[in-house]
């Protein structure tokens, strides 16, 4: 008898527990879908290039979808109602458009993998300082793209003085622009990494080893590093996109 009721008690208590482990897996799957990573780009856009670079060095699984910006997707309209255009990240089905504020969020989310910004308040206002001046200077790019024959000496000259600048002032002799590891200063200014077939369609070298070496130098780390050397844009895919459109910005000046 009294065996009979304990049978019945351990059974009663192995359901329970087993209702439990399946009420919690339940939940945990529940909880994994609705924080699950989506990113909206363009595989040559390097604005999207540096959040996939974020993402990768902190180890975050996420969704990639492709856009057209030809002929965009409603869920994109529908995530970026304001100015339609990618990156957008979707986490918990919240929408976080533009780059350097998907960075952010990325960061502030998810600070202790991998940490992108400096702990000490002046070094991040610093950070965030460099990420904008890189950001304001992107007409520079732009003109050295379009420039003419007659203009490409002083587009070159312009360019290469923003580069001074970023060389001497922001990286100085630090290996990254944040120290010895990369920052979100770094991911900002990779699209230097690619910079090499601007110089190509253009005819103009402006970053060397001997013009800016430590800048160069920069560029050769940086694309050496876990998470960056195997999500390094296609450069030789990028060369005819960017011959098309030099010569769009080039009509469109004429």
């Amino acid at each position: 008898m009294i065996n009979a009721l304990l049978d019945s008690e351990i059974k009663k208590h192995l359901h329970l527990y087993t209702f439990l482990v399946l009420v919690s897996y339940i939940i945990s799957s529940m909880e994994e879908e609705a924080s699950k990573l989506r990113l909206y780009g363009t595989e040559a856009s390097p604005f999207v290039r540096r959040v996939i670079w974020a993402l990768k060095l902190k180890g975050l699984d996420y969704d990639y979808v492709e856009e057209d910006l030809s002929n965009k997707s409603p869920a994109l309209l529908r995530y970026n109602p304001v100015h339609k255009k990618v990156p957008v990240l979707v986490h918990n089905e919240n929408p976080v458009a533009e780059s350097t504020v998907i960075l952010e969020y990325i960061e502030e989310t998810w600070p202790d993998r991998t940490p992108l910004l400096p702990k000490d308040p002046y070094e991040r206002a610093m950070a965030r300082f460099w990420i904008a001046y890189g950001d304001q200077k992107g007409y520079a790019f732009q003109s050295f793209l379009a420039c003419s024959e007659e203009g490409k000496e002083k587009a070159a000259e312009d360019l290469l003085e923003i580069f001074k600048i970023n060389q001497d002032k922001a990286l100085g002799d630090k290996k990254f622009f944040g120290g010895s590891t990369l920052s979100l200063v770094d991911l900002c200014y990779g699209w230097i990494t690619s910079f090499k077939q601007v110089e190509r369609v253009v005819g103009v070298e402006v970053l060397g080893p001997t013009t800016l070496p430590r800048l160069h130098r920069w560029m050769q780390d940086f694309k050496e590093e876990p998470g960056i050397k195997e999500n390094l844009p296609d450069t030789e895919a990028q060369f005819p996109e960017l011959i098309n459109l030099r010569k769009h910005l080039l009509s469109t000046k004429n």
